[in-house]
């Protein structure tokens, strides 16, 4: 080999090296935590990332790359909140709950016995109260970018290991966890239970001990937690309907060329439609409400029961917002009642 065929080698080597480094180098890493299990086909927490991340790398031709953290592997549901602010990581689903400390004014959405369907809470969300509440929290938590609002399994049910569940008398004196929302522990108490809040990942020893009689929980939630292991009894009540927060860092979002937001939002939309479509199929599959029915003593509520324990809990969430939120609390529940009762009364039929 010549000495000028040796130094062109050299440099073409040298120019393959520098521009895969450019390449990497110009990579932006989003990292997205959550606190559920790895399967997407288990939670529709992990279904949603897992769909967000596919588009995202596929569509931006890998100028972002996706590294999805699940089960509380970077830190609390709460802590992903304060590091969405710092950009320690760049997105996460947060709950109701976890967001609560950050932006208190998200309890207005446990106004119990709101929904009369779950088509009612997709028209809510991703309408203009949707793009209110979005608003209203990225004005209120500092460098944050709402995405959506995913859904976590949908409506509540009650567990317990005392007895059936039918009407009010029958939930006196129940012990049952709650999330830290205050909100939460106001409807367990006006119905005449005692509000037991509880860490997520004391839930199962606390029911299995006996240290809690009950918890509440979307469907799919009670299932892939295997909650029937630790309760006896489940009341369909459908009282509360408490989607997950979308959130990103608005510093990286801002980092962002107007087709990567492009692709990010539109990836954001589909991780939406896919943890609703998840939470519908695991509650009509054996992996639902199917297969509790084989391990656990299920009761629905009747209308006068709905109306009955509606009577009684959705009183002290109002209050609890008077008293707590102020007046851009009462404002914005206001709004979200508003926008419940358009939504319950479509009848999503053609003329």
């Amino acid at each position: 080999m010549t000495l000028k065929k040796l130094a062109l080698g050299l440099t073409l080597g040298a120019a393959i090296v520098g521009a895969a480094s450019s390449a990497f180098a110009d990579t932006k890493i989003l990292k997205f935590a959550h606190d559920n299990k790895t399967d997407p086909f288990e939670n529709p927490a992990h279904a949603c990332t897992a769909v967000f991340a596919n588009i995202v790398e596929a569509d931006t031709n890998g100028s972002i790359k996706v590294e999805v953290y699940p089960s509380n592997q970077l830190g609390s549901a709460a802590e992903h909140v304060q590091f969405i602010q710092d950009n320690v990581v760049q997105a996460t689903l947060t709950s109701t709950g976890a967001i609560s400390s950050y932006y208190p004014r998200i309890d207005v959405l446990n106004l119990a016995f709101a929904f009369d369907h779950n088509a009612a809470t997709y028209e809510v969300f991703d309408g203009p109260f949707g793009t209110a509440l979005a608003a209203d929290i990225e004005a209120t938590i500092p460098n944050s970018k709402v995405l959506g609002f995913p859904d976590t399994g949908g409506f509540f049910a009650i567990t317990n290991s005392k007895r059936p569940i039918e009407n009010l008398e029958d939930f006196e004196g129940i012990r049952v966890r709650t999330m830290t929302l205050p909100s939460h522990q106001k409807i367990i108490q006006a119905m005449g239970g005692e509000a037991y809040p509880l860490s997520w990942g004391e839930v199962y020893s606390g029911l299995q001990t006996g240290v809690i009689d009950g918890q509440m929980n979307p469907v799919p939630i009670i299932s892939f937690a295997n909650f029937s292991e630790v309760q006896d009894y489940m009341t369909l009540t459908n009282h509360l309907f408490s989607p997950y927060t979308f959130m990103m860092s608005k510093s990286f979002w801002d980092s962002l060329s107007e087709d990567e937001q492009r692709v990010v939002n539109y990836a954001a939309e589909s991780c939406v439609t896919a943890s609703r479509g998840l939470s519908r199929i695991i509650e009509a599959s054996d992996r639902g409400l199917a297969g509790l029915m084989d391990k656990i003593e299920v009761t629905a509520l009747s209308a006068e029961a709905r109306e009955e324990f509606k009577a009684a809990a959705q009183p002290a969430v109002l209050k609890h917002v008077e008293e707590e939120l102020g007046d851009e609390g009462v404002a914005l529940l206001n709004q979200f009642k508003d926008a419940v009762e358009g939504a319950n009364n479509s009848t999503y039929l053609a003329d």
